[in-house]
């Protein structure tokens, strides 16, 4: 059997995966917030996750691993979006939940074993809240209820590798009267009329972001189960306080024994910001925006895995571009071929080897070289590409880009005679602003679609 090794935050050191039960291997991760459409940020980890089940599933077998990914669907920011929209909290949840599983499946993502919303599961937080109060982790303190950090000092910031003091420092830290130490966190926080609450012996209320993990990963995987992923920026606080709470919870469980952290995202080079002006949308780059063509899914999903998860991924036109380039040859060479009956070796390796897709697209490439159709597709189907399900993007009819190949060619003999390249320019401009890559040698010329590609803009042409 392949043997998986994967770097684990809590050790920092790469280790052999060994499940708890091979039949039954369990995988939590977080979710979204449901607010808002995903940002491009939001998206990589949920593809990252996705090859790694994928590669759980072609090791285990498909039945055999559970996988579960939460939606927050009670949150401060769901209450403001409604507030300044006037829209019902629970409009607004459904609708963005299904925009998430849109366009998170226009990537080329499966859906979850298991797909909790927090507000499904209440009455199971208020239980746990229930135990680490009786078990004297937490306190009730003017409607709301708190974990006590100092009741386990032995293992906060373990994950994290700070000191309690180190991330009183360096944090933002609610200040309130009624906490006894500052790293306190909520539990439970009263509600007034015109916000969510449910009935609890501490009043009316909501949960707090850090409980809903730990109480639904609980009740869907057990107090102990293999893998724990998200992005980086979740470490602290709130893997560090769910290791916490569950661990107080259920001593005699271990929570997660291995925790992935995917890093973050950067958009051509900088942080995606919004004054910066590269800060988009999954929904805004696959239809479209500011003026530009839309992305195809299986682009984006390609430019993702070309990265490793542990290092920071720069989103660039260049890449996409080349991504899609290569996509069309690969589809080209796979047409109507069957797959082989398994990927590659040396493709399961590179997964095999803490999810290394960067070099699993590598011997993908090779493997295009090589001329092996059936390898090519069986291994790329393996990290989500190739797949019948994005495959219309590059099915859909394209413009015969031969006489435009051609008509360029000319312009260029001509303008080699006359020294005048002013047509030659004109073209190039044209092609290039309707999505082709325009690649001139000395016998001949060649247009490559890439990802922003519309055929439309040649017909005045």
């Amino acid at each position: 059997m392949t043997v998986i090794k994967l770097h684990n935050t809590k050790t920092r050191q790469k280790e052999v995966f060994a499940p708890i039960d091979r039949s039954d291997v369990r995988m939590y991760v977080c979710g979204p917030t449901v607010y808002d459409r995903a940002h491009l940020g939001n998206a990589r980890p949920v593809v990252v996750f996705d090859v790694l089940y994928r590669l759980l599933r072609a090791v285990y077998g498909a039945d055999h691993v559970t996988y579960a990914r939460n939606f927050t669907d009670v949150d401060d920011k769901i209450n403001a979006r409604a507030a300044e929209s006037g829209r019902p909290i629970g409009e607004i949840t459904a609708e963005t939940t299904q925009w998430f599983l849109d366009d998170m499946g226009a990537l080329g993502a499966l859906e979850p074993s298991h797909m909790p919303r927090a507000t499904e599961y209440i009455p199971q937080m208020v239980a746990m809240i229930e135990d680490l109060i009786a078990k004297g982790h937490a306190y009730a303190a003017e409607g709301h209820v708190l974990f006590a950090v100092d009741s386990w000092k032995e293992g906060y910031g373990k994950l994290s590798g700070r000191s309690v003091d180190d991330m009183i420092a360096g944090a933002r830290v609610e200040v309130a009267p009624y906490k006894k130490n500052p790293m306190d966190f909520v539990l439970w926080k009263p509600s007034t009329g015109d916000l969510p609450g449910w009935d609890s012996p501490w009043g009316r209320g909501r949960p707090g972001w850090h409980i809903e993990c730990s109480a639904m990963s609980y009740e869907l995987l057990g107090e102990s189960f293999d893998i724990h992923g998200g992005g980086n920026d979740l470490m602290f606080p709130h893997h560090e306080n769910e290791i916490a709470q569950s661990c107080c919870a259920h001593p005699e469980g271990e929570f997660a024994r291995v925790w992935l952290h995917n890093e973050m995202l950067q958009v051509e080079g900088k942080k995606m910001s919004k004054s910066l002006g590269n800060f988009f949308t999954v929904h805004d780059l696959l239809a479209g925006h500011d003026g530009a063509p839309g992305v195809p899914g299986e682009v984006i999903r390609f430019v993702f895995l070309s990265t490793h998860y542990r290092k920071p991924m720069d989103w660039t036109a260049k890449k996409a571009e080349e991504a899609a380039a290569t996509l069309r040859k690969w589809r080209a060479l796979t047409a109507g071929i069957e797959p082989a009956a398994s990927a590659a070796a040396a493709v399961v390796e590179a997964l095999a080897d803490d999810l290394n897709t960067a070099g699993a697209i590598t011997e993908l490439h090779k493997l295009a070289a090589s001329g092996d159709a059936a390898g090519l597709l069986a291994s790329a189907r393996l990290v989500g590409l190739l797949t019948e399900e994005l495959g219309a993007w590059a099915a859909a009819p394209q413009a015969d880009l031969s006489a435009h190949e051609a008509r360029l060619f000319e312009a260029r003999q001509a303008a080699m005679e006359s020294k005048d390249f002013a047509e030659v320019d004109r073209l190039k401009a044209a092609y290039q602003d309707a999505g082709l890559e325009v690649r001139m040698s000395k016998t001949g010329v060649e247009l490559v679609p890439g990802p922003r590609f519309d055929p439309a803009k040649l017909e005045d042409m």
